[in-house]
This record gives structure tokens, C-alpha cells and sequence, in this order.
């Protein structure tokens, strides 16, 4: 589905030219769930941006589904972001004195879906994230987590085949995040859904298949993970301790 070779994004900062990304090259392939870790500053949310047409690079070459993404013009690339990746942010990003369903609505009037289909899908979306019963319930009347299951509901709600999702727990509590988590580990496996993330904390990413290691914006590991936790496993100091190792190890191999 994704396939990123030699990717270079240098942004220039004053006089100082900036290499975000160097040289990244990597395969995702249909229903994958991954994870991509790396201190501040790795180049992971470039990374993102980049997957998600939202940024282009510097040089090299981005295949999704065999199409160029780098020779697309401006509507191409908006319709690729509108109707095959939906992005969930940490910061929710939904009107705040609008309804659960009003917010998920927007991307359905924005792209001219009539009213009783656009109501229809808004629910389905709603009731995938298991808010049926809030969706009448205003964005500052929900918690947290239920307003991160708004925004996860309005990037589900024109049916992509992707989500990325950056630091979409980073907002939220361990138990909440937990829950976010598990969401997104249901999505993958119900709907077949590839999913990707980016998150700070390793025992976060350790619930995915796979985890994508960058530093100093190149891959430095990218391991493949045998038994993902469930979600609502505990932080076990053996469990944490067993993440970080093999993310090291991913990053040496």
C-alpha cells in the first residue's frame, strides 16, 4: 500500500538548513498496525505529514497503491487526503458548541454528501467508536476520551482505508489512553484498517504489530512484534523493561 524510498525533507531555519528526514526508506503493507517511536526532534510527525500528503519532500519518491504521490497535483492530493487517510491528532480539534455528530458530520458536507446519507454515516461512525449515545452531547460536555472518540469517528467517517494518528494518546490519561488503544487494535482487525502511530511511548507502541524506530530522521530499527499487548495490559515494570529492550535491540540489529 505505502512505499517510501530515499526520502529527504530539509526545512531551512535562518541560514541553517535542517534535515529532517535522511534517507528513509520503508514499506507498509494493507492492515498493518505500526508504531513509530523516536525521541523529540527524530523526525517522526515529518514523517508523518509526508504519508499523510500534508508536506512533501525535499527528494525521493512515495508510492500509495502504486501511485506517485509526488507528481499528483493539488485536488489529486486533496482527494487522496479526504477520501483514503483519515488523521487523528492529540489535540482533538473539534468545535467546541457543536455536537458529537455535528463535528463528525463536517468531512461529509464539506465533500457534498446529501443530508439523510450524510446523517446515516455520521451515526455509523459514531456508533463504531461506541458514542450511539452521545452523539447529541456537545464537544465540551464529553471527556476526554470521548472526545478523542469524536475525531477518531470524523476520520473513520468517509471510509479510508488508512488511519495515522499522531500522539493520539498523549492528551489522555493511562486508562483512557488504554481504551483509545484498544479502539485502534479493534479497527485494525475488524475493518482491516492500516493504521499508523506516532507516540513517545514505547509501551504505547508495543500494542502494534510492528515498531518503526527513528533518530536524528533515520530508521534505526523496525522490528516486527510476535505477541502485541492487549489493551488494558498493565505497566508492569518486567513488561516495560521488555519494550525498551527490544526497541534497542530493534535499533541495533
Amino acid at each position: 500500500m505505502i512505499e517510501v524510498e530515499h526520502l529527504i525533507k530539509v526545512y531551512r531555519v535562518g541560514e541553517t538548513k535542517v534535515r529532517a528526514l535522511d534517507d528513509v526508506s520503508l514499506k507498509i503493507q494493507d492492515g498493518e498496525m505500526v508504531a513509530i517511536v523516536g525521541p523529540s526532534g527524530s523526525g517522526k510527525s515529518t514523517l508523518m505529514a509526508i504519508l499523510g500528503c500534508l508536506d512533501s519532500p525535499t527528494r525521493g519518491t512515495y508510492l500509495m497503491d502504486g501511485e506517485q504521490i509526488e507528481k499528483l497535483n493539488d485536488n489529486q492530493l486533496a482527494h487522496i487526503r479526504s477520501h483514503k487517510i483519515g488523521f487523528v491528532f492529540q489535540q482533538f480539534n473539534l468545535l467546541p458548541r457543536t455536537t458529537a455528530m455535528e463535528n463528525v458530520v463536517l468531512p461529509l458536507l464539506y465533500d457534498g454528501v446529501k443530508g439523510k446519507a450524510r446523517q446515516e454515516r455520521a451515526q455509523t461512525a459514531l456508533q463504531i467508536v461506541g458514542l450511539a449515545e452521545r452523539m447529541k452531547h456537545k464537544s465540551n460536555q464529553l471527556s476526554g476520551g470521548e472526545q478523542q472518540r469524536v475525531a477518531i469517528a470524523r476520520a473513520l467517517v468517509n471510509n479510508p482505508s488508512i488511519l495515522l494518528a499522531d500522539e493520539p494518546t498523549g492528551n489522555l490519561d493511562t486508562h483512557t489512553g488504554a481504551e483509545i488503544v484498544g479502539l485502534f487494535q479493534r479497527l485494525n482487525r475488524e475493518k482491516g484498517l492500516t493504521i499508523l502511530y506516532v507516540t513517545h511511548d514505547p509501551f504505547i507502541a508495543r500494542h502494534t504489530n510492528r515498531i518503526i524506530h527513528l533518530e536524528d530522521g533515520k530508521i534505526v530499527g523496525d522490528i516486527r512484534v510476535e505477541k502485541p499487548l492487549e489493551a488494558g495490559t498493565p505497566r508492569t515494570d518486567d513488561i516495560l523493561s521488555t519494550v525498551g529492550n527490544q526497541i534497542e535491540e530493534g535499533a541495533r540489529a
